[in-house]
């Protein structure tokens, strides 16, 4: 009983989705329509992604990379803007949550030994809105991405003309940050960073999984095909994968679709949002986000809307603020909090400063942007 409770706790997003579902199961008995609820293609693809980065993970394509690139690193500032980078351009392609998984358990043992906490803390909130900021880059970069781009049928131009200016501004503001609030003192790092031996062949098969992941995306290759090779794939090179996939994420997502579809159909529910949303996705979504994460707020507002694009750059900005308008930032706060020494109050306030900072200067540039090029 104590290790349901203890699990429960860790997956609060999950146990809420659950309970709205079952609250709307009274409200529009099961029937038929309950079967055209769910976006198969969406979940089928994010179990996909997650074994071929879990593969990649495990044979220490990561490490590998991170450890020639720090080489480069001789001071805070430089070390900042590496771990930075890693972070937002890795994110595009890994998600959000990966990138932070395996570059903020390295920033802490890299700091391990020092004294140095207040630049650990700046460039673990730097590492996190970066992750958060990358990843809306691309329609694998996170789930909400995925969803709406799967939802909707964007095309990949649509969703990079889209995202791009966004982008690149998230991309300079997070570049000043790092000259700004990280100085050139001499790193005084942890030397005793092992990397992890690279295993080339396990490594080619999780890389051809991740290609094919990408082709689904770009419906080159149908996702059934897509999930058949990868699980076939995953069962020769190491079956211990299928335990590493978020599939509490996955139930997520099925429990709002299940919520969604039901309030759909319910005519006040369905009239309400539709009304407040009218013209207003970008700010909606982007507040909803601060309360029930930007992955919920995607399912749920993608119900009342035909505007995606609009729907699609509130959620990704809306990543930025509370710590739970992107569960990735929860993950780079439940590491530092963990970590000898922490200080949590320091560390929300310079979170919460960044975050917010970003979020109404980007709020306001989208803003424009859309009032100047509409959509």
């Amino acid at each position: 009983m104590n290790r349901i409770i203890k699990w429960c706790r860790g997956q609060p997003v999950l146990i809420i989705a659950f309970l709205a579902a079952v609250v709307t199961v009274f409200i529009v008995p099961p029937d038929r329509e309950y079967l055209t609820y769910c976006n198969t293609s969406v979940l089928i693809l994010l179990f996909c992604l997650m074994l071929a980065v879990a593969g990649l993970r495990s044979v220490g394509v990561f490490e590998r990379i991170t450890e020639m690139l720090l080489k480069k690193s001789g001071n805070i500032r430089r070390l900042g803007l590496i771990m930075m980078n890693l972070c937002f351009f890795s994110a595009m392609l890994i998600t959000n949550d990966v990138a932070l998984l395996t570059f903020v358990p390295l920033t802490l043992e890299l700091f391990g030994d020092t004294d140095d906490d207040r630049s650990l803390i700046r460039m673990i909130v730097l590492e996190t809105a970066a992750a958060n900021l990358g990843s809306m880059l691309t329609p694998i970069g996170n789930p909400q991405n995925l969803y709406i781009y799967s939802e909707y049928g964007l095309t990949a131009s649509e969703f990079e003309s889209t995202m791009l200016p966004a982008g690149i501004v998230s991309y300079g503001i997070l570049t000043g940050l790092c000259f700004g609030m990280l100085d050139k003192s001499p790193c005084r790092t942890s030397a005793a960073h092992e990397t992890a031996e690279l295993h080339k062949g396990r490594a080619i098969g999780y890389f051809a999984v991740f290609l094919l992941c990408i082709a689904s995306v770009l419906r080159i290759l149908p996702d059934i095909v897509c999930l058949a090779v990868s699980a076939a794939a995953v069962l020769v090179l190491d079956r211990k994968l299928f335990k590493k996939a978020d599939y509490a994420l996955l139930g997520t997502f099925v429990c709002f679709f299940v919520f969604v579809g039901n309030i759909a159909r319910i005519t006040a529910v369905r009239d309400f949002f539709s009304e407040i949303l009218a013209e207003q996705e970008l700010l909606i979504s982007a507040l909803l986000s601060q309360v029930i994460s930007n992955v919920p707020a995607a399912v749920m507002l993608s119900g009342f809307t035909e505007n995606a694009k609009a729907l699609l750059l509130g959620v990704d900005i809306g990543g930025l603020g509370t710590p739970i308008a992107s569960l990735a930032s929860l993950i780079s706060y439940q590491f530092y909090s963990k970590s000898e020494g922490s200080r949590r109050g320091k560390y929300m306030q310079v979170f919460l400063a960044v975050n917010f900072g970003m979020l109404a200067f980007l709020l306001i540039f989208e803003t424009i942007m859309l009032k100047v090029f509409p959509i």
